[in-house]
């Protein structure tokens, strides 16, 4: 009889995944969340770049730069936290932002009009923005429950980047999606 196949801290069952690792507590709730955005924070600096070579607007371009940018800044304020807390952010990969990734890097690979492209590339950056909003915006509440200010401050600063980058893109996907439907004239 095959072996089940195991994926990170959790073992197969007939359901799918269990989790092997206990939250016993709203803190441990809270440093397994903010594992998560940093590891997906990790990905997104890395796969960035990438986009920025694809992207064809010189506008689209710059937007990501800038957010790159942020992003890593983003890291820093989490390491921050992490340094706080006493403990490290390494040790959990996101598999929600890994999959949104994936994602958006099938759009790099696809033949297509420049504009249309973009705003392809556009709205997989947009689900990135999506993604992590949901997640600051829970560790937000955590930190405010267990009373930690500071945690508080710094992740509600990154929230606020990650609201206006999605305006940015918002913005961009005007004029970008009036030329991609241009393309297809």
């Amino acid at each position: 009889m095959p072996r089940p196949i195991t994926r990170g801290r959790g073992r197969a069952t007939g359901s799918g995944v269990r989790s092997d690792h206990k939250l016993g507590s709203l803190h441990d709730l809270f440093l397994d969340e903010l594992k998560d955005l940093y590891s997906a924070e990790q990905q997104i600096t890395k796969a960035l770049p990438r986009v920025v070579r694809a992207a064809a607007s010189e506008e689209f371009k710059q937007a990501l730069r800038h957010h790159l940018a942020e992003t890593m800044e983003q890291v820093r304020r989490l390491e921050q936290i992490f340094e706080s807390l006493g403990t490290s952010g390494k040790g959990k990969k996101c598999r929600g932002m890994e999959g949104v990734l994936e994602e958006g890097a099938e759009r790099i690979e696809e033949d297509a009009a420049p504009a249309v492209k973009d705003a392809g590339l556009i709205s997989a950056a947009q689900r990135v923005e999506h993604y992590e909003m949901a997640g600051y915006g829970s560790v937000i509440a955590y930190a405010e429950t267990l009373g930690d200010q500071e945690a508080m401050k710094l992740l509600r600063q990154t929230l606020e980047e990650e609201k206006k980058a999605d305006e940015v893109l918002t913005d961009l996907s005007e004029a970008i999606n009036g030329q991609a439907g241009d393309a297809e004239a």
